[in-house]
């Protein structure tokens, strides 16, 4: 975080400093200049932080304030006056402060540096996309950058308080639940470059339907100005559609030959994917991309096209490109190895499009000895798309020839009966209520060599059966995928 007086702190937070006597006689004066990083979670408080105490759905930050004191923080945002010995902020509201100080911070960086912003949205890959694009970045100037996906009304405002004056590069990953949330974190921080993935059915239901989904989306390249550049995926209609709701230069990226940034000689193996990356500028380096899975590689266009337009030399964006050898934690995270056997964990998140991808990358990159296994639970969110889309992705496990299918939990029932109507397995396609049941399956018949998916979203809490999975078939820590194929 910038050096910020107490004072300067309470005026961007638009709240009342409250200094009680304790906290002054402890030395703490409006003057006092703070520093530390900012966070909504008291158990990641250390010494001259600022815990900012919110409320949630479940649970109430202002019942941790005395740990995050206890912890050393330097400062506690409240929204009701506390007896403890630091400085106070008081605001009527946690989570609009937050932003009300993100937006003063990132104001800050800017009149007094060369600070560059990209934004980045879509129903798929944000994260993958915000990790390529770090990568690449780094290799020219200081990067702040998401951690995981803090991409809401929280995560955000968080990720843009690290900024310090010598940031070059923010990243923001910038979700959203509903119309109205990306024009917020853009106000917090207008992007230079604004960058488009996808419109999905991801989250379709809680937004209310795909129509309201693309206009929430689009409202990543609305607030646009002439000087900036809307990055978007030319072979996703709704996301080319876009070019006409901005002012900003368009900037496509894609397998279209009509893409300025795109992708040729695509091979995608088990050790990852090489591509010719085209540029702008004529330049085709051959990127090797040890992310497994080649919907990625669409990933990878959008964080090049984004660094192209932000002066990135080519050799750095290879570099970059080829220095991630997983998309994130519980992304496509390869694991296992005993005996052969190999364990695609993906099940941080899922959407039709995403559950679609990984299993036409593990049909794909099977072998033809290996027997393959796709775990499937629910995919969440998707509202009155969810029966039809779980039986689609049931039917695709049959026309994937994948060879064993498990279904774990009555959300994802459907996937199971699909596969049954398609294929009239006798036994391959197996339904069970738990994670324990299926690991019981896994366990009991896992032969040298099997290649096994597992895949749902994260409410389903498959990601933590996929590591039992890969522990249970592990010789040591999980390789790479370079060295698994080596």
């Amino acid at each position: 975080m910038l050096d910020l007086t107490l004072t300067e702190i309470a005026e961007a937070l638009q709240g009342e400093l409250v200094i009680t006597d304790a906290a002054a006689g402890a030395g703490f004066s409006p003057d006092t200049v703070v520093n530390g990083t900012v966070d909504t979670d008291s158990r990641l408080i250390g010494e001259g932080d600022v815990f900012v105490a919110k409320r949630g759905e479940f649970d109430d930050g202002h019942r941790f304030v005395t740990s995050a004191v206890e912890a050393g923080a330097a400062l506690v945002v409240v929204e009701h006056v506390f007896d403890v010995d630091v400085p106070q902020i008081v605001v009527a509201d946690s989570v609009l402060a937050l932003g009300y100080f993100a937006t003063d911070v990132v104001a800050r960086v800017r009149a007094s540096g060369d600070l560059r912003i990209v934004g980045i949205t879509g129903s798929n890959g944000k994260t993958t996309t915000k990790n390529l694009l770090k990568s690449i970045l780094e290799r020219v100037g200081e990067t702040v950058a998401p951690r995981d996906s803090f991409n809401n009304e929280v995560g955000a405002p968080l990720t843009m308080l690290k900024l310090t004056p010598s940031s070059r590069f923010l990243v923001a990953e910038m979700g959203a639940s509903g119309k109205g949330e990306i024009t917020r974190l853009i106000r917090m921080a207008k992007p230079d470059v604004g960058v488009v993935l996808t419109v999905g059915l991801a989250h379709a239901g809680e937004f209310g339907g795909i129509e309201t989904t693309l206009a929430t989306k689009t409202e990543m390249v609305q607030d646009l100005e002439p000087g900036d550049v809307a990055v978007l995926n030319r072979d996703d209609s709704r996301v080319a559609g876009m070019a006409e709701k901005t002012a900003a230069r368009v900037l496509w990226f894609g397998l279209s030959d009509e893409a300025a940034v795109r992708a040729t000689d695509i091979d995608a193996t088990a050790a990852g994917t090489s591509f010719v990356l085209h540029l702008p500028d004529g330049t085709a380096p051959t990127v090797r991309f040890a992310v497994l899975g080649e919907h990625h590689v669409m990933n990878a266009l959008a964080a090049a096209a984004a660094a192209h337009v932000l002066g990135v030399p080519a050799d750095d964006i290879v570099s970059g490109l080829e220095s991630v050898t997983r998309a994130e934690r519980w992304r496509m995270e390869v694991m296992g190895g005993r005996d052969g056997v190999r364990v695609i964990n993906d099940a941080y998140n899922a959407s039709p499009d995403s559950m679609a991808a990984a299993l036409k990358t593990i049909a794909l990159i099977a072998t033809p000895e290996q027997r393959t296994t796709a775990v499937l639970g629910e995919m969440s969110e998707l509202g009155p798309y969810s029966v039809e889309e779980h039986d689609r992705i049931g039917r695709m496990v049959v026309r994937f020839n994948i060879h064993r299918l498990i279904v774990v939990g009555e959300g994802a029932r459907a996937i199971h009966l699909a596969a049954e109507h398609e294929g009239s397995w006798g036994g391959e396609a197996i339904f069970v209520d738990t994670a324990d049941e299926a690991f019981a399956l896994i366990e009991a018949d896992t032969r040298p060599n099997d290649l096994i998916l597992v895949k749902s979203s994260n409410s389903a809490g498959l990601r933590f059966l996929g590591d039992r999975i890969a522990e249970a078939n592990s010789v040591a820590p999980a390789d790479s995928i370079a060295e698994a194929n080596a």
